[in-house]
């Protein structure tokens, strides 16, 4: 199995277009040891020809032309990209579908819930009706195994997680299960797994179970702190609040994954605020000494 890190930063990746934070403000005057990162995306293929997309950011295109495996290789219009699997209806994980629109239809896995804000509060679903159209295919949310037709030799399951649906949605402060998934990718014929969840605010029981059970771990990075954005004057709200579990402090996700001791451990969906993306910061060497990487765009990953 084969898993290419298309983008490893949270929304508005890094250097956001518009920020000055302490992180932005050195990495644009070189101030900084660290590299830039566009909005969080995986794709996954046995073959490397055949992929499936995990999430579609804004960046996609740029993305695409910085990863040769996944580009046309035959006829005059072609892509190696044969499934979209989405983890949540968040913007920065779906407007790259618009991009995507000169083409054959896609073929999109998501859960009901993603689909009903996809059709409703941010109806991509219904624009993309007029060029490419979309084909749903529903995931389940009880962990129950599937696969996708041309991504040969994969299997996956789906799990719910405690989250919020987008500011956008319907049901925004009335959560759902099925509004954000994780999911456990397993190579049926070598039974190598992976689990791969960008936003995980809590660690439920399955969570836990899932994360224990596999060979990689690729989970939400995206705060040093709980009040990381409120102590740099960009946000009142916290991380847990938002739907992210912070790095440091008690049942941190350091914490967390220090009491897992197989896998391979990788933070994913980094926000521009956050001290680890300075790769000469404490923070960076704190994660360094537990074992746990921080994802970057075009990491590779091979099991």
């Amino acid at each position: 199995m084969k898993i290419h890190v298309l983008g490893s930063g949270a929304g508005g990746g890094f250097p956001q277009w518009n920020c000055n934070c302490h992180n932005c403000h050195r990495l644009r005057h070189k101030e900084m040891q660290g590299v830039a990162r566009t909005q969080s995306s995986i794709a996954v293929s046995t073959d490397n020809r055949n992929w499936l997309l995990f999430n579609t950011s804004p960046d996609i295109l740029t993305q695409l032309e910085a990863f040769p495996a996944i580009q046309p290789k035959e006829g005059v219009r072609d892509t190696g990209i044969k499934a979209i699997m989405l983890i949540d209806s968040q913007i920065d994980h779906t407007t790259g579908m618009l991009m995507l629109r000169e083409g054959k239809p896609l073929d999109v896995y998501c859960t009901e819930m993603v689909k009903d804000d996809l059709t409703t509060g941010f109806p991509l679903f219904k624009m993309l009706g007029d060029y490419c159209t979309v084909n749903h295919h529903p995931v389940p949310i009880d962990g129950c195994g599937f696969t996708v037709p041309l991504i040969d030799d994969l299997r996956f399951y789906t799990q719910a997680l405690k989250s919020k649906a987008p500011p956008y949605s319907p049901h925004r402060h009335d959560p759902h299960e099925g509004d954000n998934i994780g999911v456990i990718i397993e190579q049926i014929s070598t039974g190598k797994k992976v689990f791969y969840s960008p936003g995980l605010g809590e660690i439920e029981p399955h969570v836990m179970a899932a994360m224990q059970e596999v060979d990689c771990i690729m989970v939400d990075g995206t705060f040093w702190t709980d009040d990381e954005m409120c102590t740099q004057n960009i946000s009142p709200k916290r991380a847990r609040e938002i739907g992210h579990l912070p790095q440091s402090g008690e049942n941190g996700m350091i914490e967390v994954l220090n009491s897992i001791e197989k896998p391979r451990k990788i933070l994913i969906h980094i926000n521009n605020t956050n001290p680890i993306l300075d790769d000469n910061s404490k923070e960076r060497k704190i994660l360094n000494d537990n074992g746990i990487e921080v994802a970057y765009d075009g990491l590779e990953i091979d099991l």
